[in-house]
């Protein structure tokens, strides 16, 4: 298994913390509280029903579960034993059929080239050592006229008084060390990383929220959460 592409801090990290995933009250909460809005995005631009779908970095299974709910063929990847471990498990209780795999997105996308529709990778690309190779993968993976959809946090002052002062010590969102800000990808250098793969960028999207109502919402504002989509070119 190519497993250079992650780090086992981050993998550990996460896998501490696996059984807890499906608990929304849990650490996990925003990421229950946020799904709703990025599956209808992604499913506003790639209708899944009918689709063979991707999800590369599926933790627990959230997301994946969501677009399986919708129609969609889902295999979800991670590399945390443990994550993927909960995933199957709650797909076994709610009924909503995933395949779950553990192996690298590189390595998937040189056993299955060209073979999905729509491919995801959510809050994961600040997570690994080099994201370009996950963009990379994801462009080898998806076919030809078929979407990828990417989100992640921008690196500036905002987003380090936000994501991490705000979320993680002041309102206590998230566990402290959740995210390391070295880590956090400008959308300038995501897009280099898009366009390096042959991918053409359709949109970007921000994702905000308001610590009054306690609300997410989806915006232009992409001066820290900020998703992406984006369209492998038929030729």
């Amino acid at each position: 298994m190519n497993a250079t592409n992650a780090d086992p801090q981050e993998l550990q990290k996460f896998s501490e913390l696996a059984h807890r995933w499906w608990d929304p009250g849990s650490e996990f909460r925003p990421l229950h509280e946020i799904n709703p809005l990025r599956l209808e995005w992604i499913n506003a631009r790639a209708p899944l029903a009918g689709k063979k779908v991707l999800d590369i970095g599926c933790g627990g299974g959230i997301l994946a579960e969501s677009m399986a709910v919708k129609g969609a063929n889902v295999t979800g990847i991670d590399l945390s034993d443990k994550a993927l471990k909960v995933a199957d498990l709650h797909s076994m209780e709610s009924g909503v059929q995933v395949r779950y795999e553990k192996i690298a997105a590189e390595d998937m996308a040189a056993r299955e080239p060209g073979q999905f529709d729509v491919v995801t990778c959510m809050e994961m690309l600040e997570h690994v050592p080099d994201p370009s190779s996950i963009v990379r993968a994801c462009a080898t993976l998806v076919k030809p006229g078929g979407k990828v959809f990417f989100s992640t946090l921008n690196r500036n002052p905002k987003a380090y008084l936000l994501a991490i002062i705000g979320a993680e010590y002041l309102l206590r969102m998230l566990p402290k060390g959740t995210h390391d800000y070295a880590k956090f990808i400008t959308p300038a250098e995501l897009s280099r990383y898009i366009r390096q793969a042959d991918l053409n960028i359709d949109a970007f999207k921000g994702m905000s929220y308001n610590p009054l109502t306690k609300i997410y919402s989806l915006n232009n504002d992409t001066d820290v959460n900020y998703l992406v989509a984006c369209t492998r070119p038929l030729a």
